[in-house]
Parts: structure tokens; C-alpha cells; sequence
């Protein structure tokens, strides 16, 4: 799907995406990312929701942000809470969603000058 809303001058969008890619200001990603409206960190290292560990979450912590949409894949599935201590030990806001409902979502808050962070999962094919 591609998303035709204005990208925001200087900052880092969602610009279309399927269930192979998600692409940022047009650049193809087929792999899991983490995103701020001013800093792409690509090859994040899960490759599945699975995969999804403590230090993966760390690294979003790290980003500070208040506000973390985390995308699971290509459906929503919630993360034991142990997995999410360090987003909730500095009081960032979690919403967790399908990584498309993320990609979505973040364009809406990023474009509303909000201070959002991104952790996309992209499931690799085996």
C-alpha cells in the first residue's frame, strides 16, 4: 500500500508498505527497523516477533522517546511484560500493533510534530 499524505520537510516518513517492505521517504527496508521522525537504525535484529528479546527492546528504550509503537509482523501479538521493563522503568507509552496499523499510526503522530519512536518487525522469509 502506498501512502500518498505529504512528508513532513527534513523528517522521516512512511511511505509505503507490504508484507515484504516498508519503505522510509522511499527506500525499500526488508528488514526490521527502528525509526524516529530524525533517525533510521536499520537491521534491528529480530527477524520475527519470536526473536524478540530484552536487548531488542533496550535498544528502542534507548532511543527515548515517550511514545513507542512497537509492530509485531503481519498480526498483533503482545509481549510478556518482562520483555518490555525497560520501555516501562522510563515511563514510555507502549502501544503494540500489527506492523502495518505501526506504519500508519506513526506517519499520523510524526506528522502531528509528535515524538514517536518505531520498532518494526518485518518477518523474514525462511
Amino acid at each position: 500500500m502506498k501512502l500518498h499524505s505529504p512528508v513532513t520537510a527534513g523528517l522521516l516518513a512512511i511511505t509505503a508498505y507490504d508484507a515484504e517492505h516498508i519503505a522510509v521517504n522511499g527506500r525499500r527496508l526488508t528488514r526490521s527497523f527502528l525509526l524516529t521522525p530524525q533517525r533510521l537504525i536499520e537491521d534491528w535484529p529480530p527477524a520475527s516477533f519470536d526473536s524478540l528479546t530484552e536487548s531488542d527492546l533496550q535498544a528502542v528504550a534507548e532511543l527515548d522517546c515517550p511514545i513507542v509503537l512497537l509492530g509485531t509482523g503481519p498480526r498483533q501479538r503482545f509481549p510478556a511484560p518482562v520483555l518490555l521493563r525497560s520501555l516501562i522503568e522510563r515511563r514510555m507509552g507502549v502501544e503494540v500493533m500489527d506492523s502495518h496499523a505501526a506504519c500508519r499510526t506513526y506517519n499520523i503522530l510524526m506528522a502531528e510534530g509528535r515524538d514517536v519512536a518505531a520498532a518494526l518487525i518485518i518477518e523474514c522469509a525462511s
